[in-house]
């Protein structure tokens, strides 16, 4: 997540000057996320993950350069000197401060997590001591400018982020950089901003730990720091945490309920160019006498189409539960967890909150809709189902679609062609022994992984979707063979289809493709 304030007091942060060399003997010790599963082994490997150590330091005991680094700078635990100096330029990485030196032993200053990049490659998430991953009991830590490594939040935002070359990417509330560490993959020039200088000087590490081009840094909150510039692409994971009060920066965003999410998405339509995605993870309130949907459809600014998931709902009690772990309060005193529980629940009553809901923003600039020559596309649904990442491509064609439909009347929509996606299956779904089903399904195993009921006639249209018939003429064929009039089914079917199209079930055909 990223940050809207600090005062934190922590020590100065290594500097990046031999990060080459250190980057080489990382690498050199098969200190990767393939090296740690194959050392750790899955059962250790993915405790560490959840923030448990005592695997992970039971497969460390030998003098490998790969389990002292393993042992340095994910579980801080101090090495010898002399193992250390076998590991790493030992040199240079005390002089640029990533580790100090106790008498004969070596400590991190810094957490560094190996992280597998979408095509292999080898990078570095640079973070504050423990703050690699949380754990199921929460990161733990109050200290307002901590700044968090990888999490579920951030490699799920990664993976749904459309990954079309462009020339500019933002990465607003950068954190430790692994969103702007993604977009130098693919974009020209990577901003990334943070009010935290601290995170800034993480992304630094980040990026040059993980031998990926340098990022322009700026200092400021929300698009503060690029006021009147325009980019290809914007991508945040911002401290959405609806909370009573902004105490720790990198999940707290200092306004009220769900003020910041609401802001960054409704002014992030004059920061977009033409055709660029803006995509965001938010938590909404569900408020008392209000549908979530016109909440979140009054976000979305003018000249935008969107598409909103919200992947999961949490009562107020849940909530609140979920982030007085995350900051350690259930572990302190009784008392004082009872009085901070009760202050989170009197904010929600205030608010007339009953639920929180967490999902994922996207929006799109279409020039076609600012100048009101198109309706904007707004679809918001609730899929609370497993998907598969990532899901980037899977976005990207949704938006396309949504411009397929909205330029096609149903006489050109049959006048088209189409062909079945990739791996959708049909389910006959009935009582055991009966001689028909009740009903049919259609369902992917891709992308969002959807299952759509349809008629016989949908399901029959659906099968011999190869590319080659117009719609219509399949149709026409479905009639002789049912005996149903063709003229009814070419008036009744266009509906059907177009739910198959928006869904992602059939694909159009375009004459240069077919």
């Amino acid at each position: 997540m990223g940050h809207v304030s600090t005062t934190s007091t922590t020590p100065s942060l290594p500097v990046p000057t031999h990060a080459v060399r250190l980057r080489e003997a990382l690498l050199a010790a098969d200190f990767t996320a393939d090296g740690l599963l194959d050392l750790l082994g899955a059962q250790a490997y993915a405790a560490l993950a959840r923030s448990e150590t005592v695997p992970a330091l039971r497969a460390t005991r030998g003098d490998s350069p790969l389990e002292t680094l393993v042992r340095l700078f994910l579980l801080q635990r101090s090495v010898a000197h002399e193992r250390a100096a076998a590991a790493l330029p030992l040199a240079e990485a005390l002089a640029d401060g990533w580790v100090v030196r106790e008498d004969d032993t070596v400590l991190a200053t810094v957490d560094v997590r190996p992280y597998g990049g979408p095509d292999g490659e080898d990078w570095f998430i640079v973070s504050d001591l423990g703050c690699a991953v949380g754990g199921a009991g929460g990161i733990g830590k109050k200290d307002e400018g901590v700044v968090l490594g990888v999490g579920g939040a951030s490699t799920t935002l990664a993976g749904i982020t459309v990954r079309t070359p462009v020339a500019t990417a933002l990465d607003l509330g950068t954190g430790s950089g692994i969103q702007a560490l993604h977009a130098a993959q693919h974009a020209t020039l990577v901003t990334a901003t943070d009010l935290n200088p601290r995170a800034l000087d993480f992304t630094r590490l980040t990026l040059a730990l993980s031998g990926a081009r340098g990022a322009e840094l700026l200092t400021g909150s929300l698009f503060e720091p690029v006021d009147g510039d325009t980019y290809d692409l914007i991508v945040s994971n911002p401290p959405f945490v609806i909370s009573p009060g902004a105490g720790l920066t990198y999940r707290d965003g200092g306004m009220g309920g769900d003020d910041l999410c609401r802001t960054l998405v409704q002014e992030a339509g004059e920061r977009l160019n033409d055709g660029g995605y803006a995509q965001f993870l938010a938590n909404w309130q569900h408020v008392e006498g209000e549908e979530w949907q016109d909440r979140l459809r009054s976000w979305v600014p003018r000249g935008c189409d969107a598409w909103i998931v919200q992947r999961e709902v949490q009562d107020v009690t849940q909530y609140t539960e979920l982030w007085l772990r995350d900051s350690g309060d259930h572990r302190g005193d009784p008392d004082a967890y009872r009085e901070a529980y009760g202050r989170w629940l009197d904010e929600f009553e205030a608010r007339k909150t009953k639920g929180i809901g967490f999902g994922w923003i996207t929006l799109r600039k279409s020039a076609a809709v600012a100048a009101g020559q198109a309706e904007p596309s707004i679809v918001l649904e609730e899929w609370p189902h497993p998907v598969e990442q990532p899901l980037g491509d899977t976005v990207r064609a949704h938006f396309e679609r949504q411009d397929y439909l909205r330029g096609r009347d149903d006489a050109a929509l049959l006048a088209d062609r189409f062909a079945l996606a990739p791996e959708v299956v049909q389910e006959q779904v009935g009582l055991p022994g009966a001689e028909d089903p009740e009903h049919v399904l259609l369902r992917q195993n891709r992308g969002m992984r959807r299952a759509t009921r349809v008629d016989h006639v949908a399901a029959g249209f659906a099968g011999v979707c190869d590319g080659t018939l117009s719609a219509g003429r399949i149709l026409d064929a479905i009639g002789q063979l049912t005996g149903e009039d063709p003229v009814l089914l070419r008036d009744r079917t266009p509906q059907a289809i177009r739910l198959l199209v928006e869904e992602g079930f059939l694909l159009p055909v375009t004459d240069d493709a077919g």
